[in-house]
């Protein structure tokens, strides 16, 4: 099926093809998937901060992290429908101008439960713009155009998660005008409003060719699932673990099993449902997305530990901090260039080594922490760091374009909302299971110990990518 322009009327005799996307409109949508992923990670050295200036406890700074997270993956699936339904660029402007006005709710926020209402309302948003995304790609896009910007929309998508740690160290230490931490939001919006300018002349409208309506029954029962299960990660250390928690846990199978016996039976009835059970009959994307659960587990677990760790651990300032991972940053900006070229040249087979070597680096740096603690910065961690960023390099952006290669035009928006759902869910699990875990750790082992054993848990985690790495299609289609 062809995608619709909705730009103009349709004439009557051929159909007219997808409009294309330039690389203007490229760079702005590539933009607005960079926003919601810098501000997941922007936080996490600002953390201390916040709780100073806000008197806030560490429940509810975990709810700055949390809350954004949870908004944000509940709603990535219906953000996708709704893209379907009423069009792709329309639905990535109101939720990039949405995302501009609850980043300066956030940066404005008098106190710590303002400054969570407005996180959870900026995960919202984020949710309605960034399944328009890959949909824009995948239905202005065809052979080599749509493999490049796959591969640039999986090294953006990476890159973001690392560069918004290193941006949020920077920010808070630069305190531009007193700002403090508020700057880690407020920078946001002026950077929203160049892309709202830039979507509106060089983005095409596109929507799905035939519609279907939102699945409410669908929508809640998606979110009751992710609620259950992460909320009750999130907070319950904090809180002390109490019955609410454990109650919470125990329902999260039954939200599961209840979503997937409604979409089953929406899917056989003909309908398209919320998250269609047979989308995962595309053995690409069921294989694709089940090494992104424990591969952005493991990269979100280890973002918010190592921030941790070294800033009230290893007693390094927010910019230091940051910087810490810039030798990972910077090394998987230029082994994501070269992923297309290696991809043509040797197919999936590239994520496997990618893998490996992510795991070599990941070893590096716990031996690093384990030989050099306190004295743990960037000096320390360089060896390690980039190469672990060339190895995740190889993995992500390739991962993502094998979810998507085989999905419908017709279903583009479904499929990405899919796949980032997943994504998002899985970072926001990451932070709730190895962040947890690390956190409990502290008291009985100490800081260095905590870290080392916890590494060794994300490396179990590097080893299961590899292994699902080798089920993945040899060649992209």
């Amino acid at each position: 099926m062809t995608e619709t322009i909705t730009s103009r009327p349709v004439r009557t005799g051929a159909p007219e093809a997808p409009p294309a996307l330039r690389g203007l409109g490229l760079f702005t949508v590539l933009l607005g998937a960079a926003l919601p992923l810098v501000d997941f990670f922007i936080v996490n050295v600002a953390l201390p901060t916040i709780g100073a200036d806000l008197s806030a406890d560490e429940a509810v700074l975990e709810l700055v992290v949390a809350g954004y997270g949870v908004a944000y993956a509940v709603l990535l699936v219906l953000g996708g429908r709704l893209g379907d339904l009423f069009g792709r660029r329309r639905l990535f402007l109101g939720g990039m101008a949405a995302f501009g006005l609850t980043s300066l709710a956030c940066g404005l926020a008098p106190d710590a439960w303002s400054l969570v209402a407005a996180r959870v309302a900026q995960g919202a948003s984020a949710a309605a713009m960034l399944p328009q995304v890959l949909a824009t790609i995948q239905a202005t896009t065809t052979g080599p155009r749509r493999a490049k910007a796959m591969s640039l929309y999986g090294a953006t998508a990476g890159l973001s998660m690392v560069a918004g740690q290193i941006l949020g160290g920077v920010l808070v230490a630069a305190d531009i005008a007193g700002t403090g931490w508020r700057s880690v939001f407020l920078v946001n919006v002026p950077v929203v409003l160049v892309g709202l300018f830039l979507a509106a002349r060089a983005v095409p409208e596109t929507r799905s060719a035939h519609p279907e309506p939102v699945d409410v029954p669908g929508t809640f029962l998606l979110a009751a699932s992710i609620l259950t299960l992460l909320v009750p990660l999130t907070e319950g250390r904090a809180a002390g673990w109490p019955l609410w928690t454990w109650l919470s846990l125990a329902a999260f199978p039954f939200a599961a099993a209840a979503f997937y016996a409604v979409e089953r039976r929406a899917d056989r009835a003909g309908r398209t449902p919320l998250v269609p059970p047979s989308l995962f009959a595309i053995v690409s994307l069921r294989r694709g997305l089940m090494l992104i659960v424990p591969f952005s587990i493991g990269f979100s677990g280890f973002m918010f530990v190592i921030a941790v760790a070294l800033q009230q651990g290893a007693g390094l300032g927010p910019v230091a901090a940051g910087l810490a991972l810039a030798p990972l940053a910077v090394v998987f900006f230029l082994f994501s260039l070269a992923g297309p070229r290696l991809v043509a040249r040797y197919g999936t087979r590239v994520v496997p080594v990618g893998a490996a070597l992510q795991g070599v680096g990941l070893t590096l740096m716990t031996l690093a922490a384990w030989r050099s603690w306190p004295d743990l910065g960037l000096v320390e961690l360089l060896p390690g760091a980039a190469v672990a960023g060339a190895g995740q390099a190889l993995q992500l952006p390739v991962v993502l374009r094998v979810v998507l290669s085989e999905v419908p035009a017709v279903r583009a928006g479904v499929g990405g909302g899919v796949m980032v759902t997943t994504q998002q869910a899985s970072l926001a699990l990451g932070v709730a299971t190895l962040g947890t875990l690390f956190l409990s750790l502290i008291p009985g082992m100490g800081m260095r110990d905590a870290l080392v054993t916890t590494l060794l848990i994300q490396l179990a985690g590097v080893a299961l990518t590899g292994l699902l790495s080798l089920r993945l299609p040899r060649t992209i289609a």
